[in-house]
């Protein structure tokens, strides 16, 4: 007799649960993108302890009859794909038919469904069916997910902390709101709502409920289109900053996902405007033919495959790019304005359908003053507390005694005050007064010049060398070297065979910084070595970068009052003269407004 048999199908689901049920946010994640699918304009979702002892959603989509409400707990039953074909024009975010297969087997399920004629209620328990009655008529589905892992010991023990399962499930819903603001979100986690939002379809309001109203003032909407892609959505002004990717959300007809090229693009987008290490505020989403992405990769269909992706690529940073660079400004000092209190039927409208509450911490006592609370920078799950007496997101504006800003950012007209510990220059024009970063001002106009002169090298531009530089490797470097002699010469590293390991250079431009030669060399080289794969027009923009920082003014050098003003007028026929090369601010407002308001002259 042979020794290969078939799987009975509990045995079969609870495999395939591996997969799709990791954790309790994978559950809230199935079941959600099931509403979406059903057309529902309302979901909410329910946890107790973060989702491990009891997950409920809630949605008034387009339920389901009693035949439908079985089948569905079968595996690969799906109302979403009939034939081959529709595998590759994928409409909708669920489609392999697995979840609730999976999700019954390793839990107790409840399942209330009505399609508006008949209702249906359906329990389940490890995967076998208990019981099946008619139920309710409420359109919709209510499904309860109980005692999640309880007959998978070894998944459950490995959950992590309930604080920490909640954010994940935070993030989630956060992700959900921001591709459908036109469907109305609610969580709630021990009876406290964790996340509202009103499904008014204005995702600048969305952006308000996650992250509060200060940062949704400074997200700024893009748009641009390919012949094949459209891509659309909001990104942060280089001042909103943050230390990782998670706040990149990227959305690809209406399915959020996870893609490394992305989000680097968007990165890349905002190159020069924001300092090391840190990553904007971006919603992306991406609209195209179905038939151009693969979302078939993994169970959690969060991985996805493009065709035409360098287009793509091209029209993302393209359009974040320009956004960006006509929105860049000096940014303004202010000091923080008390924010007035809103009437009292318009403070309820805001409270009920426009609020993100603290899950642990109670509501502060409201003082005579309330300040606008900072948010937190390095959460990878942000809470935002809700304000005593929040302003409406459309009248949260400058009050009528401050003069309205001109929004378009053109470099102001500059008179030179003086100079402040060597470092930073003062001046001052008709509304207001400006410090200046010397360093950072000099290193903007040496990297825009280097810029120009790294991507057109001429021979006539050359300094030839009495002695030849020379530079040794090993083997594996010196082969990886001979392969990028050509990358390098666009950058003006002329580097020659000498020998099977050693390198030499017999002339290098004109215009490289005097006494960093090697160096420059050197590290262009390293950058080669380490590279993966080595790009020219990066490498020429990190050479640019390179060079403007070692040939620039250091802090602590004492200026002439006309080396300041030259520096100014330099800094004024830069292309983008509000950031240095590695993102930082060169140059700050003070506001004449905002100053009397220190000294008292003004007084509201």
């Amino acid at each position: 007799m042979g020794i290969i048999r078939l799987m009975d199908e509990p045995l079969s689901n609870k495999i395939a649960a591996g997969e799709v049920v990791e954790r309790p946010t994978s559950v809230v994640k199935e079941l959600v993108e099931n509403a979406i699918d059903a057309g529902s304009t309302a979901v909410e979702v329910i946890l107790i302890e973060a989702g491990l002892t009891s997950i409920q959603i809630i949605d008034n989509g387009a339920g389901m009859d009693a035949d439908d409400a079985l089948l569905s707990f079968s595996r690969h039953a799906t109302s979403k794909i009939a034939n081959e074909h529709d595998l590759f024009r994928i409409r909708t975010l669920g489609f392999r038919g697995e979840a609730l297969a999976s999700i019954a087997s390793v839990s107790k399920v409840t399942l209330h469904t009505s399609n508006g004629t008949s209702g249906t209620f359906v329990q389940m328990e490890g995967g076998r069916l208990t019981e099946h009655r008619a139920g309710s008529l409420r359109k919709g589905t209510d499904i309860k997910i109980d005692q999640l892992f309880f007959n998978t010991p070894a998944r459950l023990k490995y959950m992590k902390t309930l604080q920490t399962e909640l954010g994940h499930t935070i993030d989630l819903l956060n992700r959900f709101a921001l591709s459908y603001p036109g469907i109305a979100f609610k969580l709630t986690h021990d009876g406290r709502t964790i996340l509202q939002t009103s499904g008014s379809g204005e995702i600048k309001r969305v952006l308000a409920d996650i992250y509060g109203v200060a940062i949704a003032k400074k997200m700024i909407p893009f748009e641009g289109h390919s012949h094949d892609y459209k891509v659309s959505g909001f990104a942060s002004l280089p001042e909103i900053t943050r230390a990782n990717k998670n706040y990149i959300s990227l959305f690809v007809n209406g399915r959020w996902v996870k893609h490394y090229a992305i989000a680097n693009t968007v990165h890349k987008a905002y190159h020069t405007f924001l300092p090391l290490e840190r990553q904007p505020i971006v919603v992306l989403n991406i609209e195209g033919d179905p038939y151009l992405t693969d979302v078939n990769v993994h169970p959690s269909k969060q991985q996805i495959r493009l065709s035409k992706e360098k287009e793509l690529m091209d029209l993302i940073h393209e359009t974040i790019r320009r956004t960006i660079s006509a929105a860049v400004r000096a940014p303004i000092i202010e000091k923080p304005k008390p924010i007035k209190q809103a009437p009292t039927k318009q403070l309820d409208l805001w409270k009920s359908s426009f609020t993100v509450h603290e899950p642990k911490q109670p509501m502060p006592e409201q003082p005579e003053v309330v300040e606008e609370p900072e948010l937190p920078l390095e959460k990878e799950v942000e809470f935002v507390q809700q304000d005593p007496d929040p302003v409406p997101f459309e009248e949260a504006q400058p009050t009528s005694a401050e003069p309205e800003e001109d929004d378009s950012p053109q470099f102001p007209e500059l008179e030179v005050v003086g100079q402040i510990h060597g470092t930073y220059i003062v001046a001052q024009s008709n509304d207001g007064f400006y410090l200046i970063d010397q360093h950072a001002a000099q290193e903007r106009i040496k990297y825009e010049y280097f810029r120009e002169k790294v991507g057109d090298i001429d021979s006539n531009e050359r300094q030839s060398l009495l002695l030849p530089l020379t530079f040794h490797y090993s083997r594996d470097e010196a082969l990886r070297l001979k392969d990028n002699l050509s990358t390098l010469s666009d950058s003006g590293v002329f580097l020659e065979e000498f020998g099977d390991t050693s390198f030499i250079v017999r002339e290098y431009p004109t215009w490289f910084p005097k006494g960093f030669e090697q160096e420059i060399i050197e590290e262009l080289i390293e950058q080669v070595l380490t590279e993966r794969k080595v790009d020219v027009k990066k490498l020429r923009e990190d050479a640019a970068i390179m060079m403007s920082c070692k040939r620039s003014i250091k802090a602590n050098h004492f200026l002439q009052k006309h080396d300041m003003e030259r520096l100014l007028t330099d800094l004024k026929g830069a292309e983008q003269p509000f950031t240095c090369p590695h993102g930082r601010p060169v140059i700050i407002h003070f506001k004449t407004y905002d100053v009397e308001k220190m000294f008292k002259r003004v007084m509201n």
